[in-house]
Protein backbone atom coordinates (compact mmCIF):
# COMPACT_ATOMS: atom_id res chain seq x y z
CA UNK A 1 0.00 0.00 0.00
CA UNK A 2 1.30 3.37 -1.09
CA UNK A 3 1.17 6.36 2.04
CA UNK A 4 0.06 9.26 1.94
CA UNK A 5 3.46 11.40 0.73
CA UNK A 6 4.42 8.54 -1.67
CA UNK A 7 1.51 9.14 -3.67
CA UNK A 8 2.01 12.62 -3.80
CA UNK A 9 5.64 12.34 -4.89
CA UNK A 10 4.49 9.51 -7.57
CA UNK A 11 1.69 11.72 -8.58
CA UNK A 12 3.38 14.60 -8.48
CA UNK A 13 6.20 13.46 -11.26
CA UNK A 14 3.46 11.47 -13.23
CA UNK A 15 1.61 14.95 -13.57
CA UNK A 16 5.10 17.00 -14.38
CA UNK A 17 5.43 14.92 -17.42
CA UNK A 18 2.09 15.38 -18.77
CA UNK A 19 3.17 19.03 -19.04
CA UNK A 20 0.39 20.22 -16.38
CA UNK A 21 1.35 23.30 -14.39
CA UNK A 22 2.20 23.40 -10.55
CA UNK A 23 2.02 19.41 -10.54
CA UNK A 24 2.67 19.14 -6.70
CA UNK A 25 -0.09 21.80 -5.80
CA UNK A 26 -2.71 19.42 -8.32
CA UNK A 27 -1.53 15.90 -6.73
CA UNK A 28 -1.46 17.79 -3.03
CA UNK A 29 -5.46 19.38 -3.64
CA UNK A 30 -6.02 15.94 -5.91
CA UNK A 31 -5.97 13.85 -2.96
CA UNK A 32 -6.70 15.79 -0.31
CA UNK A 33 -10.48 16.00 -1.95
CA UNK A 34 -10.36 11.84 -1.77
CA UNK A 35 -9.31 11.89 1.92
CA UNK A 36 -11.84 14.82 3.00
CA UNK A 37 -9.05 17.36 4.19
CA UNK A 38 -7.46 20.37 3.39
CA UNK A 39 -3.95 20.23 1.72
CA UNK A 40 -2.01 21.10 4.26
CA UNK A 41 -3.27 18.73 6.59
CA UNK A 42 -2.01 15.83 4.29
CA UNK A 43 1.36 16.52 5.97
CA UNK A 44 -0.08 15.12 9.39
CA UNK A 45 -0.93 11.79 7.61
CA UNK A 46 2.16 11.31 5.32
CA UNK A 47 2.63 7.92 6.35
CA UNK A 48 -1.06 7.23 6.31
CA UNK A 49 -1.47 4.27 4.17
CA UNK A 50 -3.80 4.56 0.86
CA UNK A 51 -6.67 1.92 0.68
CA UNK A 52 -7.41 0.51 -2.56
CA UNK A 53 -10.85 2.76 -2.79
CA UNK A 54 -8.64 5.71 -2.33
CA UNK A 55 -5.94 4.85 -4.96
CA UNK A 56 -8.37 3.75 -7.70
CA UNK A 57 -10.51 7.51 -7.51
CA UNK A 58 -7.17 9.19 -6.87
CA UNK A 59 -5.71 7.18 -10.24
CA UNK A 60 -9.02 8.40 -11.69
CA UNK A 61 -8.36 11.97 -10.91
CA UNK A 62 -4.49 11.77 -12.28
CA UNK A 63 -5.89 10.72 -15.51
CA UNK A 64 -8.72 13.01 -15.68
CA UNK A 65 -6.17 15.83 -15.13
CA UNK A 66 -3.56 14.34 -17.26
CA UNK A 67 -5.96 15.29 -19.89
CA UNK A 68 -6.02 18.96 -18.69
CA UNK A 69 -9.23 18.71 -17.86
CA UNK A 70 -9.62 21.70 -15.64
CA UNK A 71 -8.72 20.85 -11.56
CA UNK A 72 -11.61 22.92 -10.17
CA UNK A 73 -14.04 20.52 -12.26
CA UNK A 74 -12.94 17.77 -10.94
CA UNK A 75 -12.95 18.98 -7.53
CA UNK A 76 -16.61 20.38 -8.38
CA UNK A 77 -15.70 23.38 -6.47
CA UNK A 78 -13.85 26.79 -6.23
CA UNK A 79 -13.30 29.42 -3.73
CA UNK A 80 -14.49 32.90 -4.76
CA UNK A 81 -14.23 36.05 -2.89
CA UNK A 82 -14.37 33.46 0.60
CA UNK A 83 -17.10 31.84 -0.84
CA UNK A 84 -17.32 28.37 -1.93
CA UNK A 85 -18.78 27.69 -5.60
CA UNK A 86 -19.70 24.36 -7.40
CA UNK A 87 -18.91 24.53 -10.79
CA UNK A 88 -18.86 22.09 -13.92
CA UNK A 89 -18.81 21.78 -17.66
CA UNK A 90 -21.99 23.69 -18.27
CA UNK A 91 -19.93 27.34 -16.54
CA UNK A 92 -17.16 28.86 -16.71
CA UNK A 93 -14.33 28.38 -13.86
CA UNK A 94 -14.31 31.72 -12.07
CA UNK A 95 -11.14 33.98 -12.09
CA UNK A 96 -9.63 36.09 -9.91
CA UNK A 97 -9.77 38.73 -11.56
CA UNK A 98 -13.68 38.60 -11.72
CA UNK A 99 -13.46 39.37 -7.80
CA UNK A 100 -12.18 43.26 -8.71
CA UNK A 101 -15.60 43.37 -10.54
CA UNK A 102 -17.60 42.16 -7.79
CA UNK A 103 -15.42 44.72 -5.23
CA UNK A 104 -15.67 47.66 -7.31
CA UNK A 105 -19.81 47.26 -7.28
CA UNK A 106 -19.63 46.73 -3.72
CA UNK A 107 -17.90 49.63 -2.82
CA UNK A 108 -19.70 51.61 -5.05
CA UNK A 109 -23.32 51.11 -2.98
CA UNK A 110 -24.00 52.78 0.29
CA UNK A 111 -24.49 50.51 3.11
CA UNK A 112 -28.45 50.18 3.37
CA UNK A 113 -29.47 51.18 0.18
CA UNK A 114 -31.69 49.61 -1.59
CA UNK A 115 -30.75 49.14 -5.54
CA UNK A 116 -32.03 47.14 -8.27
CA UNK A 117 -29.01 44.99 -9.92
CA UNK A 118 -28.92 43.10 -13.01
CA UNK A 119 -26.40 40.00 -13.40
CA UNK A 120 -26.16 39.58 -17.42
CA UNK A 121 -24.70 36.24 -18.38
CA UNK A 122 -24.42 35.07 -14.47
CA UNK A 123 -23.42 31.08 -15.08
CA UNK A 124 -22.37 29.86 -11.82
CA UNK A 125 -24.15 32.55 -10.29
CA UNK A 126 -20.64 33.86 -8.72
CA UNK A 127 -21.28 37.37 -9.07
CA UNK A 128 -25.24 37.92 -8.21
CA UNK A 129 -24.89 35.42 -4.90
CA UNK A 130 -21.60 37.80 -3.81
CA UNK A 131 -24.18 41.02 -4.64
CA UNK A 132 -26.62 39.19 -2.68
CA UNK A 133 -24.44 38.36 0.25
CA UNK A 134 -22.70 41.44 1.12
CA UNK A 135 -25.49 44.07 -0.44
CA UNK A 136 -28.79 41.93 1.70
CA UNK A 137 -30.99 45.33 1.42
CA UNK A 138 -30.61 45.11 -2.59
CA UNK A 139 -32.95 43.33 -5.31
CA UNK A 140 -30.85 41.06 -7.38
CA UNK A 141 -31.83 39.19 -10.99
CA UNK A 142 -29.35 37.07 -12.90
CA UNK A 143 -30.05 36.29 -16.29
CA UNK A 144 -28.67 33.66 -18.45
CA UNK A 145 -29.39 32.02 -21.53
CA UNK A 146 -28.21 28.80 -20.70
CA UNK A 147 -30.52 26.38 -18.62
CA UNK A 148 -27.78 24.54 -17.27
CA UNK A 149 -26.15 27.32 -16.16
CA UNK A 150 -28.75 29.06 -14.60
CA UNK A 151 -28.99 25.29 -12.35
CA UNK A 152 -25.63 25.45 -11.38
CA UNK A 153 -26.47 29.58 -10.14
CA UNK A 154 -29.46 28.45 -8.16
CA UNK A 155 -27.40 25.66 -6.24
CA UNK A 156 -24.63 28.13 -5.56
CA UNK A 157 -27.17 30.39 -4.14
CA UNK A 158 -28.73 27.52 -2.31
CA UNK A 159 -25.24 26.48 -0.90
CA UNK A 160 -24.11 30.40 0.33
CA UNK A 161 -27.85 30.74 1.89
CA UNK A 162 -29.14 33.54 -0.66
CA UNK A 163 -31.58 31.68 -1.91
CA UNK A 164 -34.84 33.69 -2.24
CA UNK A 165 -32.71 36.80 -2.45
CA UNK A 166 -31.73 36.38 -6.06
CA UNK A 167 -34.67 35.84 -9.33
CA UNK A 168 -32.87 33.88 -11.72
CA UNK A 169 -34.37 34.28 -15.45
CA UNK A 170 -33.68 32.07 -18.95
CA UNK A 171 -32.92 35.43 -21.01
CA UNK A 172 -31.10 35.95 -24.06
CA UNK A 173 -29.64 39.30 -24.25
CA UNK A 174 -28.83 38.93 -27.88
CA UNK A 175 -32.70 37.54 -28.44
CA UNK A 176 -35.22 40.46 -29.34
CA UNK A 177 -37.04 39.54 -26.43
CA UNK A 178 -37.43 42.12 -23.42
CA UNK A 179 -36.58 41.32 -19.96
CA UNK A 180 -39.61 42.00 -17.61
CA UNK A 181 -37.87 43.73 -15.74
CA UNK A 182 -36.05 47.45 -15.94
CA UNK A 183 -35.38 50.62 -14.00
CA UNK A 184 -32.22 49.20 -12.22
CA UNK A 185 -29.79 51.14 -10.10
CA UNK A 186 -26.89 48.73 -11.61
CA UNK A 187 -26.43 46.15 -14.42
CA UNK A 188 -23.30 44.24 -14.07
CA UNK A 189 -21.35 41.56 -16.99
CA UNK A 190 -18.64 39.31 -17.08
CA UNK A 191 -19.09 38.93 -20.77
CA UNK A 192 -17.47 36.50 -23.34
CA UNK A 193 -14.72 38.98 -24.53
CA UNK A 194 -11.74 36.57 -26.06
CA UNK A 195 -11.61 36.65 -29.75
CA UNK A 196 -12.15 34.26 -31.88
CA UNK A 197 -8.33 34.62 -32.93
CA UNK A 198 -7.21 34.37 -29.67
CA UNK A 199 -9.27 31.48 -29.05
CA UNK A 200 -7.32 29.58 -31.30
CA UNK A 201 -4.63 30.42 -28.81
CA UNK A 202 -6.07 29.29 -25.51
CA UNK A 203 -4.15 26.79 -23.08
CA UNK A 204 -6.32 23.15 -23.64
CA UNK A 205 -8.00 23.39 -19.95
CA UNK A 206 -9.82 26.49 -21.69
CA UNK A 207 -10.31 25.20 -25.19
CA UNK A 208 -11.50 22.34 -24.70
CA UNK A 209 -12.82 22.00 -21.62
CA UNK A 210 -15.00 25.18 -20.12
CA UNK A 211 -17.83 26.16 -22.48
CA UNK A 212 -16.90 28.34 -25.58
CA UNK A 213 -19.65 30.31 -25.54
CA UNK A 214 -18.90 31.69 -22.13
CA UNK A 215 -15.03 32.65 -23.23
CA UNK A 216 -15.56 33.58 -26.93
CA UNK A 217 -18.22 36.05 -28.97
CA UNK A 218 -16.36 33.81 -32.07
CA UNK A 219 -15.95 37.31 -33.24
CA UNK A 220 -13.87 40.21 -32.08
CA UNK A 221 -14.26 40.00 -28.51
CA UNK A 222 -16.03 43.36 -28.69
CA UNK A 223 -19.66 41.71 -29.41
CA UNK A 224 -21.13 41.48 -25.97
CA UNK A 225 -20.10 45.06 -25.33
CA UNK A 226 -21.94 46.61 -27.85
CA UNK A 227 -25.27 45.06 -27.26
CA UNK A 228 -24.56 44.97 -23.48
CA UNK A 229 -24.19 48.93 -23.61
CA UNK A 230 -27.01 49.61 -26.36
CA UNK A 231 -29.63 46.94 -23.88
CA UNK A 232 -28.37 48.52 -20.42
CA UNK A 233 -29.73 52.01 -21.50
CA UNK A 234 -32.79 50.77 -21.64
CA UNK A 235 -32.55 48.68 -18.23
CA UNK A 236 -30.64 51.42 -16.46
CA UNK A 237 -32.35 54.25 -14.50
CA UNK A 238 -31.07 57.79 -16.08
CA UNK A 239 -28.03 57.85 -13.35
CA UNK A 240 -27.70 53.73 -13.45
CA UNK A 241 -24.31 52.42 -13.48
CA UNK A 242 -22.86 49.57 -15.89
CA UNK A 243 -20.09 47.89 -15.03
CA UNK A 244 -17.91 44.85 -17.37
CA UNK A 245 -15.15 42.84 -16.88
CA UNK A 246 -12.80 43.73 -20.13
CA UNK A 247 -10.20 41.55 -21.47
CA UNK A 248 -6.39 42.62 -22.53
CA UNK A 249 -6.40 45.45 -24.71
CA UNK A 250 -9.43 46.80 -24.49
CA UNK A 251 -9.95 49.52 -22.53
CA UNK A 252 -10.04 51.91 -25.43
CA UNK A 253 -12.31 50.05 -27.67
CA UNK A 254 -14.37 49.47 -24.96
CA UNK A 255 -14.25 53.40 -23.68
CA UNK A 256 -15.40 53.92 -27.28
CA UNK A 257 -18.31 51.71 -27.55
CA UNK A 258 -19.57 53.09 -23.81
CA UNK A 259 -19.50 56.79 -25.29
CA UNK A 260 -21.27 56.49 -28.68
CA UNK A 261 -24.19 55.17 -26.57
CA UNK A 262 -24.21 58.44 -24.75
CA UNK A 263 -22.34 56.82 -21.03
CA UNK A 264 -20.40 58.99 -18.81
CA UNK A 265 -18.03 59.22 -16.33
CA UNK A 266 -16.56 56.19 -17.56
CA UNK A 267 -14.44 54.83 -14.98
CA UNK A 268 -11.28 51.64 -15.26
CA UNK A 269 -10.06 49.68 -12.69
CA UNK A 270 -6.64 48.00 -13.15
CA UNK A 271 -6.38 44.18 -11.90
CA UNK A 272 -3.12 42.90 -10.18
CA UNK A 273 -1.74 43.17 -13.74
CA UNK A 274 -2.08 46.50 -14.10
CA UNK A 275 -4.53 45.75 -16.80
CA UNK A 276 -7.63 47.71 -17.26
CA UNK A 277 -9.79 44.60 -15.95
CA UNK A 278 -13.00 46.86 -14.82
CA UNK A 279 -15.19 49.52 -16.47
CA UNK A 280 -17.91 51.18 -15.45
CA UNK A 281 -20.46 53.96 -16.95
CA UNK A 282 -23.20 56.57 -15.45
CA UNK A 283 -25.95 56.00 -18.32
CA UNK A 284 -27.92 58.76 -19.15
Amino acid sequence: MLTVLESIKLSTEFLQKKGIESPRINAELLLAKILNCKRLDLYLKFDRPLNEEEIKLYREFLSRRSKFEPLQYILGSVEFYGLEFMVDSSVLIPRPETEILVEEIINSVTKGDKLKILDIGTGSGIIAVCLAKHLPECKVIAVDSSIEALNTAKKNSDINNTAGMIDFIEWDIQSGSFLPEKDFDIVVSNPPYISAEEFTKLRPELKIYEPKTALTDSADGLSFFRVIALKSKELLKRGGRLFMETGMEQAGEVKEILLSNNYSDIKFKKDYLNIDRVVSGVSN
